[in-house]
């Protein structure tokens, strides 16, 4: 509840800035404002109890392994950067992951726990044999369009959430995906824009959504 209040707070003072440099959006959802870097910095509340990936993410491994929960980039080997992977081995994986120049990654739905820095691995799922009925998408129907959500869009982009990923508009809300929330966040920026018009789309969800 004090990370709300704090967080709430923080963007009540953003928005009651002046800025006429407002940015024009596409009303049928314009694309993630982010680039394939870890993500941003703060205090990403830890999870309590086991988590799983929204999707299908990429576990990267340049050095020690990273699970992107965010944008990659569209090379060969693909780039990004992650939260660290704890206990994540490669040999349980054969035929699942590719390689190049001593890099290794692969796609996976991963289920573990999360301190608010590092995922503890206690089972994945491939690509291959992955479900994709399991995925979650944002829900919520405020509906904000014009000045109002372009206004809503730059503030949140110029002061992100901890864990930030990316942040983009729909015809219904500001959607701003973040690595984790255990309910902190949303509170947060429902005190401070209204409720549903900023929906914080966690990538990391209990095991029993």
């Amino acid at each position: 509840m004090k990370l709300a209040l704090a967080l709430a707070a923080l963007l009540l003072v953003a928005a009651c800035g002046t800025d006429d440099g407002g940015r024009a959006t596409d009303p049928a959802g314009s694309p993630p404002t982010a680039s394939p870097t870890s993500p941003s910095a703060g205090a990403i509340p830890p999870a309590d109890g086991e988590v799983v990936t929204r999707t299908l993410a990429t576990v990267m491994d340049t050095g020690s392994p990273e699970l992107c929960l965010g944008p990659v980039a569209e090379s060969y080997p693909p780039q990004c950067r992650g939260i660290p992977l704890r206990g994540w081995d490669w040999a349980e994986h054969r035929g699942a992951f590719e390689t190049s120049g001593g890099v290794r990654w692969g796609q996976f739905q991963v289920v573990g726990t999360f301190d608010g820095a590092t995922m503890t691995v206690t089972r994945a799922t491939a690509e291959a044999v992955y479900d994709p009925a399991d995925e979650l998408g944002p829900s919520g129907d405020a509906g904000i369009a014009g000045p109002q959500q372009q206004e809503i869009q730059r503030k949140v982009e110029e002061h992100p959430l901890p864990g930030t990923l990316s942040v983009y508009a729909t015809p219904a809300a500001v959607v701003v995906e973040v690595v984790h929330d255990d309910g902190s966040l949303q509170a947060g920026a429902d005190a401070a824009y209204g409720p549903g018009l900023v929906q914080v789309h966690s990538m990391l969800v209990p095991v029993n959504h």
